[in-house]
């Protein structure tokens, strides 16, 4: 999927918990000083920002299919070789970086296992490739609400949880059908408060990704009680949100 809309309509829906997690993905990779370091689907550049904060901006490259995404993540980040391209063509030589990370992205790649080959591609020997899927299966992820109140509105709505990896060991095993190898799983957790319900609930008008699709092709009336259906499940604000993703690291 290729999410064509404004970085900023993403900072504010996702962007917000992804710049939480980076630091832990980043951590799980083993990422350092001296090291040369890929961000696939690196979207507006949340994960791009703490890699270019250990590695420096001259040893970090980034790609997304998404072309606004990868306007805002070079200028965002300047020195960054970012490059328009999905996950499963990456325009890199082989065994070029020590490590490869995914964040938030394996379960949009069209073929997550080729997607995961062409990342262990471009890596070196005995280098990491790490990535991060929400437990969208397990109902810990931030949009976990949202589908839910969905499914109440639409018993027909399919939601994300049969998205791949998104369940608990299914990133794992496209791991290991990708060739790697010294597979670890972990999770990874993040605290968002909300100051007000239409702060956590606008985002979802702006069109980004499956959700944002599904409230978007809603007309008015359902697209209320849909809004209403949400406001339901959550505490009276402020309130703070946890949220849970599946994390798993291989050795090429």
């Amino acid at each position: 999927m290729t999410f064509d809309v404004a970085a900023e309509a993403y900072d504010r829906f996702m962007g917000r918990y992804s710049t939480l997690l980076s630091a832990q993905l980043a951590d799980l990779a083993g990422v350092a000083n001296g090291q040369r370091v890929i961000d696939v689907g690196c979207g507006p550049g949340a994960l791009t920002a703490e890699l270019v904060g250990r590695v420096g901006a001259a040893h970090v490259a980034a790609v997304d299919p998404s072309e606004p995404f990868v306007v805002a993540a070079r200028e965002r980040h300047p020195g960054v070789a970012v490059q328009r391209a999905p996950a499963e063509r990456l325009p890199f030589a082989d065994e070029r970086f020590d490590a490869a990370l995914a964040q938030l992205v394996v379960h949009f790649m069209r073929e997550p296992v080729s997607g995961l080959r062409e990342m262990a591609r471009v890596t070196r020997r005995d280098g990491v490739v790490a990535a991060s899927v929400w437990d969208l299966a397990g109902g810990r992820a931030p949009l976990s609400v949202f589908w839910a109140a969905a499914r109440e509105i639409d018993p027909a709505a399919k939601g994300e949880a049969g998205f791949a990896g998104s369940r608990q060991g299914q990133l794992a095993e496209l791991f290991a059908a990708a060739g790697l190898r010294a597979i670890e799983e972990h999770e990874h957790t993040v605290s968002v408060e909300h100051a007000t319900f239409e702060e956590w609930w606008e985002p979802y008008t702006f069109g980004v990704g499956p959700a944002g699709a599904h409230a978007a092709g809603l007309d008015p009336a359902m697209r209320e009680r849909l809004r209403d259906a949400c406001r339901s499940r959550l505490p009276e604000p402020p309130f703070t949100l946890v949220s849970t993703a599946w994390a798993v690291r291989g050795v090429v």
